[in-house]
């Protein structure tokens, strides 16, 4: 039995001859250039879907353009990054763009290995979401291909910025607490191991807007921080060593939702009850923290306008090169639930 020959691949000059147009006009649409009427592209687009038509990457490639957009996750179990790779994916989803991803393991030598295989790829632009790297390479990348960085304070000439305002987010928990008559307040931080980058990291922003509200609140001999790392671990282990102290707090400001899991972890199996107990407030406002058996009061940083930002910055980085950069900061909500309440007697 001889084998069967491979189907012929669908090319543009198939959907041209069905859609009965030119393939300049079937490259215009492609391309989402100006020039094809509304009804050229549903004539195209039609016959682009009867045929089954793939364009071609690597032959885009060879052109200039491959479009797709790299998209580098820290972690992939953190329930926020999603929130904002929802955000990058609904932005693109009316354009030719495919967004793929790479994990970059919360370490630079895996986000230099995922950023370099987008780059040799051949990938028309990359979102890094909460890097770990350098500034300087950070840089070396955004010379390479157009970046949008997402969660990193500070500005570059060559890339683009999205942040949420860290220290005014947790300034919201630590007087949402303070107004409930807490005073024993305490943070969960993730602990930066390298002094360079400090200032850009947004766990920074949050530990020291913890701190400066806690001033601002007269509270500043109740200042407690326990540097761990933003996982449930991390927050499992911080919560260990507050209800170990000899006064513990009566609330615990997690850096992050995934660390307020842990913490909630920590106080259920040392017999206490949230709020009852112990007040628990996080940061992101993942899907999770409004789950009824949960219901965490987290600050809301507006994950999918976070994405839907990096995706319109990087478009327009995509479309000019030159143009000078942007940074695009936004403000964060608090999204009050049931594990925080008034302290006990």
């Amino acid at each position: 039995m001889e084998p069967q020959a491979r189907p012929r691949r669908v090319t543009i000059v198939d959907v041209a001859r069905h859609a009965q147009v030119s393939t300049t006009a079937v490259s215009k649409v492609l391309r989402n250039a100006y020039g094809a009427s509304p009804e050229m592209r549903a004539k195209v687009r039609r016959a682009i879907d009867e045929l089954g038509y793939r364009p071609n990457a690597g032959a885009r490639g060879l052109r200039g353009q491959t479009y797709t957009i790299g998209v580098m996750l820290p972690d992939i179990r953190n329930p926020f990054f999603p929130e904002i790779l929802d955000g990058v994916t609904g932005s693109l989803e009316d354009t030719e763009y495919q967004v793929l991803l790479g994990p970059g393991c919360n370490g630079e030598k895996a986000e230099a290995r995922v950023t370099e295989a987008m780059i040799d790829r051949g990938m028309d632009g990359l979102v890094l979401i909460a890097p770990v790297s350098s500034r300087a390479h950070l840089e070396r990348v955004a010379a390479a291909v157009p970046t949008v960085v997402v969660g990193r304070h500070g500005s570059s000439p060559v890339y683009d910025t999205v942040v949420d305002d860290d220290v005014e987010g947790a300034a919201l928990v630590v007087a949402h607490l303070a107004g409930l008559g807490h005073r024993r307040i305490a943070h969960i931080e993730h602990h930066e191991s390298d002094p360079t980058r400090l200032a850009e990291m947004p766990n920074a922003r949050r530990s020291d807007g913890y701190r400066q509200a806690m001033r601002a609140h007269g509270l500043a001999e109740y200042i407690d921080v326990v540097s761990t790392s933003y996982t449930q671990e991390g927050g499992y282990r911080g919560a260990r060593e507050l209800l170990a102290r000899p006064l513990r707090p009566t609330a615990v400001f997690a850096g992050a939702d995934i660390v307020a899991m842990g913490v909630l972890e920590a106080v259920a199996e040392a017999g206490l009850s949230v709020p009852g107990d112990i007040s628990v407030a996080g940061y992101d406002n993942t899907t999770f923290a409004a789950l009824g058996p949960i219901s965490l009061t987290s600050v809301d940083q507006a994950g999918h306008e976070i994405g839907r930002n990096a995706a319109r910055l990087l478009l327009d980085r995509i479309a000019d090169r030159r143009r000078p950069s942007a940074q695009v900061r936004l403000s964060p909500t608090l999204a009050p639930r049931r594990t925080t309440a008034p302290p006990p007697e």
